[in-house]
C-alpha cells in the first residue's frame, strides 16, 4: 500500500522550487566568477558586454519556446530536459577557450533556463486550486533570489580551492542532482501514488469551472496551443504589457546595482559584498505578498481573484514610486533601503501578473500563455539595460530610477483596461488527459 503524503502539493512546489535555485546558481555563475575568467582568457570590458547581451537576447527567446514545449510533452520530461540542459551548458563553461564561446554558451544557457516560469506556472495550475495558485508561484520564485544570494560564495569557495572550471562544475552537478530528484519524484497529480483522495478533491474544487466533461472534450485538452489566437486575445496582452513594463527593475537590481553602488556611491567591493545581497532577500519577502494578499481579499470581501490580484498589484506599483528616489537621497543607506523596497515591491507585483495567465487561460495553454508574457517582458529588459548602457555615462542614472518608480503604475493602468475576467473560457477538461 503506497503512503499518502499530506500537503504533497507543496512537496511538489519546494522540489521545482529547488529546480529555481539550479537554476540561478547556474545564470549568476559566470557573473561571480568574471574577474578571474577575464584575466585568464583575456576578455576585455566590451567583450563580455557581448557575452552577458547573448543570455538577455535568447532568454526572452527561449521563455515562449520552452512554455510551449511544456505544454507539448508534459512537465515531467520537459523539466527533466531543461534541467539536463542548462546543467551540462553551464559545465561546459569550464572548458570555454575564449570569449566567443562564452558568448555561445551564455546564448545557449539562456535559450532553455527560460523554461522555469512557464513550467512552474504550468505546475501550480494542475497542483493547486485557483486561490492558492499566486502563493504556489511565489514559493517558487523563492529560488530566483535564493540562487542569486547562494552564488557568490558557492563560486568564490570553488575558484579559491579550486579553480574557475571546477566552479562551473560543481554548479552544472547541482543542477544534475536536481534533475535526478525530479525524475524520481514528480508525477502529474492524477498519476502521483502519495497523492490522497482528499487533497485530490479539494485541489480540483475550483479547477476550470466553466463548463461541463463534454464541453472539455469539445475544446481538445490534449490539443497543441493555438499561439496565434493566444496573441489576438486582449488577456494576454493585458498582462504580457504589465510584465513589459515591471521586468527593468528586476535587470537593474541583477545587472546594474553593484556598478551604482560603486560609481554613484563610491562603495568599495567590501561594502558592495554586505549590501547587494539585501533587495533580493526583499524581493523574496515580496514573493509571499501578492498571491496570499489576492487571497485574503477573496476569503475577506469576496474579491474576484483577478481584481484582488490587480488591486495587489496596484499597491506594489505604488510603492514602486520609492525607487525613483534612489538617485536623488543623499544618505547610501536610504538609497540601498529604497533598492530593497524596489526589490519588495517588484516581486509582489511580478507574481500576481504571472500567476494570472492561471486564471484567465485554460490550464492547457498556460505554459505557452506564461512564455509569451516572458518573451514580452525580456524585450522591455533588454530594451532598458542597453538604453542605460548607452546614456548611463552622459545622463547618470537618476533618471532611469525615476522611469523604474514609475513605470508600473503604467503597468497597473493597461492591467486594469484590458484585462476582462473570464473572457477565455476555461473548459474544465480532465488533468487525467494531459501529459505528466
Amino acid at each position: 500500500m503506497t503512503i499518502k503524503v499530506k500537503g504533497l502539493r507543496w512537496w511538489m512546489i519546494g522540489l521545482l522550487t529547488l529546480g529555481t535555485i539550479t537554476n540561478y546558481l547556474a545564470r549568476s555563475s559566470l557573473s561571480v566568477a568574471a574577474p578571474t575568467v577575464m584575466h585568464h582568457l583575456n576578455i576585455s570590458t566590451q567583450q563580455y558586454g557581448w557575452i552577458t547581451g547573448a543570455f538577455l537576447i535568447m532568454y526572452p527567446i527561449g521563455a515562449p519556446l520552452t512554455g510551449y514545449l511544456m505544454d507539448r510533452i508534459g512537465l515531467r520530461m520537459g523539466f527533466l530536459l531543461c534541467g539536463v540542459l542548462w546543467s551540462l551548458i553551464c559545465m561546459a563553461h569550464g572548458f570555454a577557450e575564449g570569449w566567443v564561446g562564452l558568448l555561445l554558451l551564455r546564448g545557449a544557457l539562456g535559450l532553455v533556463e527560460a523554461a522555469f516560469i512557464p513550467g512552474g506556472m504550468r505546475a501550480a495550475t494542475y497542483w493547486f486550486p485557483a486561490q492558492e495558485r499566486g502563493t504556489a508561484a511565489g514559493v517558487f520564485n523563492l529560488g530566483t533570489s535564493t540562487g542569486a544570494i547562494l552564488a557568490p560564495p558557492l563560486i568564490a569557495w570553488s575558484i579559491l580551492h579550486y579553480d574557475w572550471h571546477i566552479a562551473f562544475m560543481i554548479v552544472g552537478a547541482f543542477g544534475l542532482a536536481w534533475a535526478v530528484l525530479w525524475l524520481l519524484l514528480y508525477r502529474h497529480p492524477d498519476r502521483h501514488p502519495a497523492l490522497s483522495k482528499e487533497e485530490a478533491a479539494y485541489i480540483d474544487a475550483t479547477q476550470e469551472q466553466a463548463g461541463s466533461p463534454s464541453r472539455a472534450a469539445h475544446a481538445g485538452e490534449g490539443q497543441p496551443p493555438k499561439l496565434f489566437e493566444i496573441l489576438k486575445q486582449r488577456n494576454f496582452w493585458g498582462i504580457a504589457l504589465p510584465r513589459f513594463c515591471a521586468d527593468p527593475v528586476w535587470g537593474t537590481l541583477g545587472y546594474w546595482m553593484p556598478l551604482y553602488l560603486y560609481q554613484a556611491r563610491g562603495f568599495d567591493l567590501k561594502a558592495i559584498a554586505l549590501t547587494a545581497w539585501l533587495p533580493f532577500v526583499a524581493a523574496d519577502l515580496g514573493c509571499m505578498v501578492g498571491g496570499p494578499l489576492s487571497a485574503w481579499l477573496k476569503r475577506r470581501f469576496d474579491v474576484p481573484l483577478v481584481n484582488g490580484k490587480r488591486i495587489a498589484f496596484t499597491m506594489a506599483a505604488c510603492l514602486m514610486t520609492g525607487m525613483a528616489g534612489v538617485g536623488f537621497v543623499h544618505s547610501p543607506a536610504m538609497a540601498v533601503f529604497l533598492l530593497c523596497l524596489g526589490g519588495f515591491a517588484h516581486q509582489t507585483l511580478s507574481i500576481t501578473v504571472i500567476s494570472m495567465s492561471a486564471d484567465l487561460f485554460p490550464r492547457r495553454e498556460v505554459g505557452t500563455v506564461t512564455g509569451l508574457a516572458a518573451l514580452v517582458a525580456g524585450l522591455g529588459n533588454f530594451a532598458f539595460t542597453m538604453t542605460m548602457g548607452w546614456f548611463v555615462g552622459r545622463v547618470g542614472y537618476a533618471p532611469f530610477f525615476v522611469a523604474l518608480g514609475f513605470g508600473d503604475l503604467i503597468g497597473a493602468t493597461i492591467l486594469w483596461t484590458l484585462v476582462r475576467r473570464n473572457e477565455t473560457p476555461q473548459p474544465e477538461a480532465s488533468a487525467r488527459q494531459a501529459r505528466a
